[in-house]
């Protein structure tokens, strides 16, 4: 398949739009000058890109949680729940497993199953089944911005009927919800397909209606080093731009060790304008996630509360824009919804609590250097595999491990790199595979990782590896023997 990131011109665009809009019935209730139209008369308070932007000036830093259940009713009970009793800034739609996968008539069995049995049966909210007017009657039902969240690789039909049912927000991208989420579905062909989701945001901000996107920051969560989630945030904000978004929210999953957390927020967002003003999209509003704790957390509630605290503390400190809330209930299974507001009023106490406050100091601004530098190793290496055309280069670099996402399921990705603790707690790198660092960096990395080995009397290895995953589940943040 023949990519390259070029705007998808009208003509092909439209020819794509009526392929895929047949995907399902509900496809055919979708009328784009009629969304405009539903979006240009929504109030302010339910326009995710609005708030984020003034979220951004007042350096203040809003709260969201995930959520989602099969039918409308109880759907919006959930988020109303949570908006009210869970005070959330922002509110979530997460999508179930077969919409992800474009299984349209297994999620109808489901909601049909979910009514008869009167408890969920599928594990998020199938939006394209309940169609533009079930979407809108979802937005009308709260008074704050609701974002669609999932983890599609052909998300096509899904943003169709999300945009035209009134969701101001729309998380994804053709990296990030392909290596984290998928086994053998080609990177060209997912970045085509979220190609096509971007350009139809862009036609939406052409029309007047500015719906923001948020690549999916954490990767597959556990021990991602800063520099291969922030490369494939600037990628996947690249590839937006190109196709007309304006409004972009970039992310980072939380590892645990405070000045490198902080140090990552700052030059996400740094990073991120950096590139898009080097390639001339200029007029792109950048805005930053933190997602808290996305590993495995301890089954104790109280303790689990202690985690959320600690993701709390870091996106108020970082002054993230937004901070993507845990529960309690993460290490039992799918939370109950008062659970879900007790994990956002915990975080929101923590955030009101710092949101004067600032965190600075020489050892931040060395962690910040050292992510600079990784990171346009990386960003320059796929620049260089693709001359010069990011979306070339990415699906390119993936193949030859420049960019490398550790424990992704994902046969195109190389699997080579090795996270590892250092002996504070940050993430360094144990097994460098294919990355493309110089011999400094990767002296750094050395240097880190033997500094804790000679501290626990072993040898740097794998078992450091094993050992930081469960970490935080037994309590602490690094792997150590104990």
């Amino acid at each position: 398949m023949d990519i390259q990131n070029k705007r998808i011109p009208d003509g092909e665009f439209e020819a794509l739009r009526s392929e895929v809009l047949t995907q399902w019935p509900t496809g055919m209730d979708v009328n784009l000058e009629e969304a405009v139209a539903y979006h240009k008369a929504m109030p302010e308070s339910r326009i995710f890109s609005k708030k984020l932007a003034q979220a951004k000036v007042e350096h203040r830093t809003l709260v969201q949680p995930r959520a989602g259940v099969p039918v409308i009713e109880r759907h919006i009970e959930l988020l109303q729940h949570l908006e009210k009793q869970g005070e959330a800034d922002l509110l979530p739609t997460t999508i179930d497993s077969y919409t992800r996968q474009n299984r349209y008539k297994e999620a109808e069995n489901g909601i049909s199953e979910s009514i008869r049995l009167d408890r969920a049966m599928l594990n998020g909210f199938p939006a394209v089944n309940h169609g533009v007017a079930g979407c809108r009657r979802v937005i009308e039902s709260v008074n704050v911005p609701v974002q669609v969240r999932h983890g599609t690789p052909d998300a096509r039909l899904l943003a169709e009927i999300s945009f035209a049912g009134g969701f101001t927000s729309y998380e994804g991208g053709g990296v990030s919800y392909n290596l984290p989420y998928c086994k053998n579905v080609p990177m060209e062909r997912t970045i085509r397909d979220w190609q096509y989701v971007d350009r139809l945001t862009g036609l939406y901000e052409e029309m007047g209606v500015s719906i923001n996107r948020e690549p999916y920051g954490p990767l597959t969560g556990t021990l991602v080093p800063p520099c291969i989630s922030h490369a494939a945030a600037v990628i996947e904000a690249l590839l937006a731009a190109e196709q007309g978004v304006k409004n972009i929210t970039v992310g980072y999953g939380q590892c645990g060790n405070l000045v490198q957390d902080i140090a990552a927020i700052h030059t996400l967002e740094e990073l991120t304008d950096e590139y898009l003003h080097k390639f001339g999209y200029d007029g792109v509003t950048v805005t930053t996630v933190l997602h808290q704790w996305m590993g495995g957390f301890p089954a104790d509630e109280a303790k689990a509360f202690g985690v959320i605290s600690m993701g709390s503390l870091i996106a108020a400190l970082s002054k993230a824009t937004k901070v993507i809330v845990k529960t309690p209930h993460e290490a039992v299974g799918i939370p109950t919804m008062e659970a879900n507001a007790q994990g956002l009023r915990c975080t929101k106490q923590v955030v009101n609590m710092l949101k004067d406050q600032d965190f600075r100091g020489k050892e931040l601004e060395d962690e910040k250097e050292i992510i600079r530098q990784e990171t346009r190793a990386i960003l320059e290496k796929c620049f260089e595999l693709g001359n010069g055309d990011i979306a070339v280069g990415v699906c390119r670099g993936v193949e030859s491990g420049a960019l490398d996402v550790p424990f992704a399921p994902c046969r195109a990705n190389a699997g080579l790199m090795l996270p590892a603790r250092d002996n504070e707690g940050a993430v360094r790198i144990l097994n460098f595979g294919n990355l493309p660092f110089s011999q400094d960096l990767k002296d750094f990395h050395i240097a880190k990782i033997e500094e804790r080995a000679k501290a626990e009397h072993r040898k740097a290895s794998f078992q450091m590896v094993i050992d930081d995953v469960y970490a935080i589940g037994k309590g602490y943040l690094v792997g150590r023997p104990r």
